[in-house]
């Protein structure tokens, strides 16, 4: 039985070759590292690559944003201009998802980010984002929300509006089509 989370060569080829292309028309995201060095550690991570190739087909427009000295990986999140199209619609959780007795969205942001392998940006994670340049000006993504607020029925998300970062709050159980999530893959 063939392992659903591998990409055939072609599909390999084929991302790398996407991303490749994104890192060169993005040098501002990631000054000082080196593709080859990205491009061998894909490559030795068929899981994560494929992880990463989900984040694509979604419309997450992935590219590397950092490498964490401490554990040697590299970082990359979402970097579409607008919440990737492929995660919108979604309540935040599946204790959200669970609770919903009418119009239930299709899943959670939560259990896509799961199925996909990567992690939901923090508020944080958000806010260093933006410093790369202007994202969610008409959509919005919902970022890890704190245990406090959780259980409490509540999740945050995030969007940039006149040039400023926003922090909202909302039912974990809402879901809107401007809505969705951005994630980050370790590599």
């Amino acid at each position: 039985m063939e392992n659903k989370k591998e990409l055939s060569p072609e599909q390999r080829e084929e991302i790398i070759s996407v991303l490749k292309s994104r890192f060169e028309k993005n040098m501002n995201r990631h000054q000082g590292l080196e593709w080859a060095k990205i491009k061998a550690k894909l490559e030795a991570n068929p899981n994560k690559l494929w992880s990463i190739n989900e984040m694509e087909s979604t419309g997450g427009e992935p590219d590397v944003v950092g490498f964490d000295n401490k554990t040697g990986e590299y970082i990359f999140y979402d970097c579409s201009a607008e919440s990737p199209k492929g995660r919108r619609s979604f309540c935040y959780d599946r204790e959200a998802l669970d609770a919903r007795k009418e119009n239930k969205p299709g899943n959670s942001a939560m259990d896509m980010a799961a199925d996909m392998g990567i992690e939901i940006l923090t508020e944080e994670q958000y806010r260093e984002l933006q410093q790369l340049g202007s994202f969610d000006l008409k959509t919005s993504s919902w970022v890890k929300t704190p245990t406090e607020i959780r259980k409490r029925g509540g999740a945050i998300f995030c969007d940039r509006r006149y040039d400023h970062v926003f922090v909202y709050h909302n039912g974990a159980d809402s879901y809107y089509a401007v809505r969705g999530f951005r994630g980050l893959l370790r590599v």
